[in-house]
């Protein structure tokens, strides 16, 4: 038994705003949160287009948006975050991942300079209303990148899930300023052609009695080949279940993936044959999983909460 995500529309729910210069090339990769019935979408958007390379061509900023149905949204005008001169974030604010841990709300995203290469780090910022920000700057000065908190303290601990390319890692911290004990939480699998290159996480772990579910990326080494844009390798959505006592346990790993690129505007954008995502929230009977389409517009797919505890 394997289960699969599909897709609530076709068509992108969320697109480049051309009114807005800051998100008038791309709107994508999007941490999401559900409070008191609104789901609430953080995006990344950009001003020119962005090509999946490190580069000092674009600018990266993270819009807010409000569904009160999960699919049809309303965006602010204004950005939430965007670049700081003097930062790490100067070139501005990439995938945010979104989680209430106690009382308060952190947004996890990639801060990028843009100044040497590998000038990325997981930077932090954090909320008590999701409106005004605060920025707390880097949590590991290292190239990395793909990270969430989960949803509550284990052991008094905070837990960090990031990527050291090309796996899954864990770490802890009582602070969030300081963070320990990292080991591998989950390894890509060269044996399986859908996530044999690397592997990240989606959005934050979602807790349930069984434990919690992680969403994933897994990208491919194989290539296909776009024309004149070049060949790009295949960005594909995954499952996996934590251990309920234990978060460095990984107790289910579905083989098959639940989200593959194949619509076009999947196919082809800034960034071809990609499906991304940074967050879901729990619609009734339904998970909704927000995914970004070759890195240019947003998506949403579905899958029952109950045919994931069957599978688990």
């Amino acid at each position: 038994m394997s289960i699969k995500l599909t897709r609530v529309t076709e068509k992108p729910i969320l697109e480049a705003n051309e009114n807005n210069d800051w998100e008038k090339a791309s709107c994508f990769n999007a941490g999401a949160i559900k409070v008191d019935n609104i789901v609430h979408m953080f995006y990344r958007a950009t001003d020119t287009s962005c090509n999946g390379k490190e580069s000092s061509s674009y600018m990266n900023y993270i819009g807010h948006a409000t569904s009160t149905d999960g699919i049809n949204f309303s965006r602010d005008d204004d950005y939430v975050l965007g670049p700081e001169q003097g930062t790490q974030w100067q070139r501005g604010c990439e995938d945010p991942r979104v989680i209430k841990v106690e009382d308060k709300y952190y947004m996890l995203y990639t801060g990028y300079g843009a100044r040497f290469p590998g000038d990325y780090r997981i930077c932090m910022s954090s909320s008590d209303d999701l409106i005004n920000w605060e920025q707390h700057g880097m949590l590991m000065d290292e190239s990395n990148k793909d990270a969430a908190l989960f949803p509550n303290k284990i052991n008094g601990e905070y837990v960090l899930l990031h990527r050291r390319p090309p796996n899954i890692w864990v770490g802890f911290s009582k602070d969030l300023k300081e963070f320990y004990k990292h080991t591998v939480l989950a390894e890509r699998d060269e044996n399986n052609d859908w996530e044999d290159c690397k592997i990240g996480i989606a959005g934050p772990p979602i807790e349930t009695e069984k434990g919690y579910i992680l969403i994933y990326h897994g990208v491919s080494q194989e290539k296909k080949d776009f024309g004149e844009k070049g060949e790009y390798a295949q960005y594909a959505l995954g499952i996996m279940l934590l251990d309920k006592d234990d978060p460095t346990k990984v107790v289910y790993r579905q083989k098959e993936p639940i989200l593959v690129p194949e619509l076009k505007w999947e196919l082809n954008g800034h960034v071809p044959n990609v499906v991304f995502s940074c967050g879901q929230v729990v619609m009734g009977e339904y998970l909704y999983v927000y995914y970004a389409g070759a890195d240019q517009r947003m998506g949403v797919a579905k899958v029952k909460m109950s045919s994931i505890m069957k599978l688990l």
